[in-house]
């Protein structure tokens, strides 16, 4: 077979239904920015999916633009955000965060997610006006290590913030991996969080994510603020599409669960090599420690990502399912790896 990638959950372009639903809507005339009803239509099953009737839904190109564009419209000026130190907006937005003039502050933490206790401590360490002030505790579901905040542990932070005055901002980049591997669903999250976001780029959708506002002190003026950060696409319509075929039958679970499956396989049969891994993650990214000599061997007929030498001789590689991995992507690099193996 030629190389397979499993360097992400975004190498493939969209679902053949999501494909399908654009093009049957293709020389439609739409009004433009999301004011369409195909987004209308999408937000009215996002709040049903939420049980949520009044949250206020927008739809957005990507996450690092919903990210910058929600604390840009959250929080005023001297405050912050906090995050795990692997979370995204710390590690792989380019500052993005910072550059609308709010701090992040990151805190190591275990398993890649914040806890209560994390959270007062920062609070505790910025006691005044001549530090920034923490307002918002900034979630990955799932994180960026693969692990899955349960509800309980969502709950306890939903605690916290309510004793802190804090809001609870959830990325879900990779929410459907999330609730498929057993995490809050949508109705919990929309109980839970002040917003959060449904992550489509990463789970079958052409592009796109869709941002849920349930505190009502977060809806005002929001779509200025989109505009003003360049995130208002004039052809709204073609996220309102996509989010509607995703959502409307159950396709985005669905999808989320193959790729969470597929990405069990590898951790079973990895492990059943013998092989260590760096984290215990239930969803579609795993993270195994390999051999340099027999990685050397894998490359040319699959990719991943480099994540660190724990040991000398040793690499912790990062492999990533998709709705589009197919069954006999994974028992390719499991034989390969077996054959490898018994060599050394």
């Amino acid at each position: 077979m030629s190389m397979y990638r499993f360097t992400n959950d975004y190498s493939e372009a969209a679902h053949p239904d999501v494909l399908a639903a654009l093009t049957a809507t293709n020389l439609e005339g739409n009004f433009g920015y999301g004011l369409d009803g195909y987004c209308e239509r999408a937000a009215a099953c996002i709040r049903e999916l939420c049980a949520a009737p009044d949250a206020d839904v927008h739809f957005l190109v990507g996450g690092t633009q919903t990210n910058l564009t929600a604390v840009a419209a959250f929080l005023r000026p001297h405050e912050a955000v906090i995050a795990a130190s692997t979370g995204h907006v710390c590690v792989h937005e380019t500052g993005a965060i910072e550059a609308t003039g709010h701090k992040c502050i990151a805190v190591a933490c275990e398993n890649g997610k914040l806890t209560p206790d994390d959270v007062r401590n920062v609070c505790a360490a910025h006691p005044d006006e001549h530090m920034v002030k923490p307002r918002l505790v900034y979630v990955s579901n799932t994180t960026e290590i693969g692990t899955v905040y349960t509800k309980e542990e969502l709950e306890g932070l939903r605690a916290v913030c309510d004793e802190l005055d804090l809001y609870l901002y959830l990325d879900g980049a990779r929410l459907g991996s999330a609730i498929a591997a057993g995490g809050p669903d949508f109705a919990e999250l929309a109980r839970l969080c002040d917003a959060f976001y449904i992550g489509g780029t990463k789970n079958g959708a052409l592009f796109g994510e869709a941002l849920v506002i349930l505190n009502d002190a977060l809806k005002p003026d929001f779509r200025w603020i989109v505009k003003q950060h360049g995130g208002m696409l004039a052809k709204g319509w073609l996220l309102g599409v996509q989010f509607d075929t995703l959502l409307r039958d159950g396709l985005y679970l669905e999808l989320a669960r193959h790729a969470n499956e597929q990405a069990q396989r590898l951790r079973s049969g990895i492990g059943m090599l013998g092989y260590a891994f760096a984290c215990d993650s239930p969803s579609n990214q795993q993270f195994p420690i390999l051999p340099d000599s027999v990685l050397e061997q894998l490359e040319g007929d699959f990719h991943w990502e480099v994540i660190g030498h724990p040991a000398p001789g040793m690499t912790e590689i990062r492999l990533v399912t998709s709705w589009a991995t197919s069954p006999a992507a994974v028992s390719a690099f499991l034989r390969r790896l077996r054959e490898l193996t018994e060599q050394a």
